[in-house]
């Protein structure tokens, strides 16, 4: 296979497992390493991948997006710390934005049971996991619900969260950037994100380290609108501090 073809699988193999490895691209593909990091130098600097040591994962971009359900399979155990960690910058707040997303849903249900607490959510996950929670409202924003997230979005959505003053809004994104802020692939999904930015009187990303640097199609909201990042160790120290002089609070997890 020629070199465009040859790349061509390479991303495939990302985008169908969560993460490639050099060595085994090497032999799927029957070229050298050293051919391997070359390709997946390319494909980074077309924004298609993000190297790692020894291999690559994908970017989530406008024509590509991971489903809620692979979501649930990558990282997992960091994205559980995260969410407890989010769920304890709760402090007085009353109502919460939980967005889609399994981190999210990760920090709904860390939530704390034993007072009032209204939840506003897009995410049909997160509203059925606390429908039951006996000191929990949970209020569900109608719209179109996309079948690989089960979230639902939309002008119906916005206009509902428009009418609200929320007191802590939980975000997450398919990348954060010191330059462009946090991005997402899908424009409806952006808008439901930007909204509930407006909305909030406070606000909190969690994300694992791999979201950091990568940049996405539709950008909704400035690092310096976000009180708190909280991610895990796998952001470095510099790379935090960094992030910490835009205004954030940056906690690794």
């Amino acid at each position: 296979m020629d070199a465009e073809e040859r790349r061509r699988r390479m991303l495939e193999l990302a985008r169908r497992t969560g993460s490639v490895d050099v060595a085994k691209l090497a032999a799927e593909v029957g070229v050298s390493k050293e051919t391997v990091r070359r390709d997946l130098r390319v494909l980074e600097e077309h924004g298609l991948v993000r190297r790692t040591h020894g291999g690559a994962y994908p970017v989530e971009s406008a024509g590509f997006e991971t489903t809620l359900a692979f979501r649930t399979t990558m990282h997992v155990p960091e994205k559980s710390r995260i969410a407890t960690a989010a769920a304890e910058l709760l402090g007085d707040a009353e109502t919460v934005f939980v967005d889609e997303g399994f981190t999210p849903q990760l920090i709904a249900e860390a939530l704390p049971r034993g007072r009032p607490l209204t939840v506003v959510t897009a995410s049909l996950t997160v509203a059925s996991g606390l429908a039951s929670s006996e000191n929990i409202t949970v209020l569900l924003l109608g719209g179109r619900v996309r079948g690989g997230t089960m979230a639902t979005v939309d002008h119906w959505v916005v206009r509902m969260l428009s009418g609200f003053v929320i007191d802590l809004a939980y975000i997450g994104a398919n990348g954060i950037s010191r330059t462009y802020g946090l991005t997402t692939p899908d424009p409806a999904v952006s808008d439901v994100k930007s909204e509930a930015m407006r909305v909030a009187r406070r606000r909190v990303f969690a994300g694992v380290h791999t979201k950091f640097g990568a940049v996405s199609f539709c950008r909704f909201a400035d690092v310096a609108d976000l009180e708190a990042i909280v991610t895990d160790t796998g952001l470095s120290l510099s790379e935090a501090h960094r992030f910490s002089l835009l205004g954030p609070k940056v906690l690794r997890v």
